[in-house]
């Protein structure tokens, strides 16, 4: 008489557990190296285009002086500028307390000081950071009926830019700037590093409330 064949156990509810947990844990470590991976293949790609307006995003500067970040923020959209890609620069980014100027006015100074002639600069000196920058640089640009920019910055920081100034509906591009003094593979990693926290961050917290602020825009 032939033996039965006995039933395979049935997985415990401990085993079903643990898959469920090394599967939150794969999607946990996946997410930001993939977030990692879009900041610096982002930062790779110059999508210059012609455009209604050059936004250059702000960074130090000191006594109304760009230190060397904006510096090579502020020569590559002169670049774009003398490229025809438009004839209109918008900078952006507001005062720390105790500063006599605005990142958006050291800009604009330095920009006149280098040959681009004044009444093509535009200087949006509110913001103290870079979600409320974009917003004020949004609002400006509703305001003169521009609804195309080319987003200028650091390699590292153009992915999250790129996504806030979609959702205020912008319609922009990035270029980015290929001289920015944040080279170096350990200054690159602590870039690419923060960047994608703050990317996580702005996705988890700000990015479903944001509105489109350019409006009347095909």
């Amino acid at each position: 008489m032939a033996k039965k064949e006995a039933p395979e156990p049935k997985p415990s509810k401990w085993r079903w557990v643990r898959r469920f947990f090394g599967l939150v844990v794969c999607i946990a470590i996946a997410i930001p190296l993939f977030t990692a991976g879009m900041i610096f293949a982002t930062g790779h790609i110059d999508n210059r285009r012609p455009s209604d307006v050059i936004i250059v995003l702000g960074a130090a500067q000191f006594d109304g002086r760009p230190q060397p970040v904006l510096q090579a923020r502020l020569d590559h959209a002169k670049a774009l500028y003398q490229s025809d890609v438009s004839k209109r620069i918008m900078t952006v980014g507001g005062k720390k307390k105790g500063d006599r100027f605005t990142e958006a006015a050291a800009g604009r100074k330095y920009l006149i000081d280098a040959g681009v002639p004044a009444k093509s600069i535009v200087a949006v000196g509110t913001g103290r950071d870079t979600y409320t920058s974009l917003v004020a640089a949004a609002k400006q640009m509703d305001a003169k009926s521009w609804c195309t920019s080319t987003l200028v910055s650091d390699p590292w920081h153009l992915l999250r830019s790129d996504a806030m100034a979609k959702d205020l509906g912008m319609h922009p591009v990035t270029s980015p700037d290929e001289n920015s003094p944040t080279q170096g593979a350990l200054a690159i990693a602590r870039y690419v590093l923060r960047e994608t926290a703050a990317r996580l961050y702005y996705a988890a917290t700000q990015a479903r409330s944001t509105q489109p602020l350019v409006t009347g825009c095909a």
